[in-house]
């Protein structure tokens, strides 16, 4: 079986660097925050052209501590994208505010700037657009609007490290951008982590006093704030996996090329990468329109898929009060029911790229 993704082959490659950076943490006695948070910090924000960087303990808590930077509060309407992960809906209830779902754009599955001003309201205080599966969203016509309505934009690039816009990383182009780096991320730990990146010294320091207990020195609290700090452990091991992201974000795009050139499945919708997006191919998603019956034959000829996402945010139980938006947000909709993520992992081999290539053209042979 072709997996669909491999966590083991970056440890074996990385072996000796990982566990030098292991055993540096435990020796050094220093087990929350400290130099390697602090290093892998300002590593991170130079490698996505920002200024500041802040280290959190998952990519929700970077959400979530993004928006309240960002001051979002009860009663607030944050716009978000009908097509995500729940993650991103999660992260504005828990600031006690409202998501409000835009459509996306069908080829890049992101979503679509020209349906946001309609979803704006005199509530509405941030634009969440997501970099969805590494494909970055066409971000200046968002800034655009938010300026004209003074609002803000957090971005939500948990799936595009790397990723560049109009040729610049993926980073500071919003007011702030939330990471994950959980581990099947292109930039993944060997555990949860996350980060905000801003260009925003403001947003940098509420982001830090608020993941520590809402304070800067020890026993004086400014605010109401959490317990949301990135493992110096888990800072550690993405220093070193720093250093070859770019490499496997190299392997990542010369797959998708493959991909893109050599699928011929004429039932298959491919992505579409607009000449401005250098994506950084999380994952590699195409829809087909008998999509379970499609991975069941992939699955019987040994090659793994996942459905990136089978449920809508609107859809789920944990939004059953939204019932009246089913049918109301067709695309997020029809998409569930089509999309399949083919494997794209840096350490896929030409054999089995070549073989998830031949077994997608065979399907209807």
């Amino acid at each position: 079986m072709i997996p669909f993704l491999d966590l083991k082959s970056p440890y074996v490659e990385l072996n000796s660097e990982i566990n030098e950076a292991i055993s540096r943490v435990l020796n050094s006695g220093w087990y929350i925050g400290g130099v390697e948070v602090e290093e892998f910090e300002s590593e991170y924000a130079k490698f996505c052209e920002a200024k500041y960087s802040v280290g959190v303990a998952n990519g929700l808590d970077a959400l979530h501590l993004g928006l309240l930077a960002l001051g979002v509060g009860p009663g607030d309407e944050v716009i978000v994208p009908s097509n995500t992960y729940i993650a991103t809906w999660l992260a504005v209830n828990q600031c006690g505010a409202i998501p409000v779902p835009v459509e996306p754009i069908e080829g890049t599955f992101n979503i679509n700037p020209a349906l946001i001003e309609n979803a704006i309201s005199n509530k509405t205080k941030v634009i969440l657009p997501v970099h969805l599966y590494g494909q970055p969203a066409d971000i200046d016509p968002i800034i655009e609007i938010a300026k004209k309505y003074g609002l803000y934009v957090l971005e939500d690039g948990a799936q595009s490290h790397g990723a560049r816009y109009k040729g610049r990383r993926i980073g500071s182009h919003g007011d702030a951008v939330a990471w994950s780096f959980y581990p099947g991320k292109n930039l993944g730990a060997m555990g949860d982590g996350g980060a905000i990146t801003t260009n925003n010294a403001d947003i940098a320091q509420k982001v830090n006093v608020l993941r520590n207990y809402g304070s800067r020195h020890k026993y004086i609290n400014e605010v109401r704030g959490f317990n949301s700090r990135l493992d110096p452990l888990q800072a550690a091991i993405l220093r070193v996996k720093l250093t070859h992201l770019d490499s496997w974000n190299g392997r990542r795009k010369k797959i998708a090329k493959e991909y893109l050139s050599s699928i011929t499945n004429a039932e298959l919708i491919m992505p579409i990468v607009p000449d401005w997006a250098d994506p950084a191919w999380h994952l590699f998603v195409i829809c087909h329109p008998r999509r379970d019956e499609f991975q069941k034959y992939l699955t019987k000829m040994g090659v793994a898929t996942l459905i990136h996402y089978p449920i809508p945010p609107h859809l789920q139980d944990a939004y059953s009060e939204l019932n009246n938006l089913k049918g109301k947000l067709p695309l997020a909709e029809s998409m569930a029911h089509r999309v399949l993520s083919l494997p794209i992992g840096p350490h896929l081999g030409d054999r089995d790229v070549a073989k998830v290539i031949q077994d997608v053209n065979n399907e209807l042979s």
